[in-house]
């Protein structure tokens, strides 16, 4: 039996000096692999823009849960107005973290949505089952359910033309295993892509639409309905974020149909390779629910999967989304 060291290639008689290519380096065999992979190497992860002001937190605890995205909130009493004071260090701590966890805040329907009232008007979403009221969108999946909004990569409602600011969501009922949610870091994705990769995409616009997204599971008489009402945007395949300045990828599997003005399998090629950028974990954090708990994120930086692996498990979450403003 032969030994073959780690120096030596297995075609290489022990003892024997790699061949070498004319200008003297070691010749290789012919090997490659795809391009346009996720490979390994060093990653840039920044939670801030490079001039954001760094300031103590005095009305909350902030517990960073990664690098560059989440953070556990501490000492916030959601039930309850927010003073000025809270309300501005709250905001300055989803902008740095992106999304907010808020542990055993049990907040009613009512309280929930009066939270999220603190950064806009709320939304209503014509293709979500109603909650109790038209702003509370329920998620209630039990025995028989199957994948509908799970499962993908996205961020919410870029069909429409101001996409949601952020959303609050609470779990009710929280099954015994699975049910997680993950989010990841778009400002993190953006700043890891190939300098050529991003002189392609700056400056460009992709279009979106609701029908890709729901068309798996509601009928095409529904989608039909309400196509007048959600006809397809456009917003920038990079956006700049309005309060931190931070430039973000914002195109996304369920609802990014293609880029103005490339032919159909470049643009396909293209987004396939922006769109796995979520998929790496160092710009990722995951979340373990339990009954009671809040998740607060900014749906201008993020994207978010809500992982269905549950079955035949009992889970059920109310939502309340933010109006936000036209991306640029």
């Amino acid at each position: 039996m032969s030994i073959t060291t780690p120096d030596q290639t297995p075609d290489q008689t022990p003892g024997q000096a790699p061949a070498r290519t004319p200008d003297g380096t070691a010749a290789l065999r012919d090997a490659r692999v795809p391009e346009g992979g996720l490979y390994e190497g060093v990653r840039i992860l920044r939670p801030f823009a490079e001039d954001w002001e760094e300031r103590p937190y005095e009305q909350i605890e902030v517990v960073p849960q990664t690098r560059v995205i989440g953070a556990e909130i501490r000492g916030a009493d959601l039930s309850r107005p927010l003073s000025p004071a809270l309300r501005e260090e709250l905001n300055r701590a989803l902008l740095e973290w992106k999304v907010l966890f808020f542990r055993g805040a049990g907040l009613t329907p009512e309280q929930q949505a009066g939270f999220a009232r603190n950064w806009g008007d709320l939304e209503t979403n014509p293709l979500l089952a109603r909650g109790s009221s038209d702003e509370i969108v329920r998620f209630e999946k039990g025995a028989a359910a199957r994948p509908t909004y799970e499962n993908v990569w996205h961020t919410d409602v870029t069909f429409r033309e101001r996409p949601a600011l952020g959303a609050v969501l609470q779990l009710r009922e929280v099954p015994p295993l699975g049910g997680h949610t993950m989010w990841a870091d778009m400002a993190a994705a953006y700043d890891n892509l190939p300098t050529r990769i991003r002189e392609r995409i700056d400056g460009a616009t992709a279009v979106h639409d609701f029908i890709p997204g729901f068309a798996r599971f509601t009928s095409a008489e529904r989608l039909a309905e309400l196509q007048e009402e959600f006809p397809p945007v456009e917003h920038p395949v990079v956006r700049t974020h309005p309060e931190t300045g931070r430039r973000m990828l914002f195109v996304n599997t369920s609802f990014t149909t293609h880029i103005v003005g490339m032919e159909r399998e470049e643009s396909d090629r293209l987004l396939a390779e922006l769109v796995r950028q979520a998929h790496v974990p160092e710009y990722q954090v995951r979340f373990a629910w339990q009954p009671g708990d809040i998740a607060f994120w900014d749906n201008r930086a993020t994207q978010h999967y809500a992982l269905f692996d549950y079955a035949p498990h009992r889970r059920v979450a109310e939502r309340v989304a933010i109006v936000g403003d036209r991306p640029f």
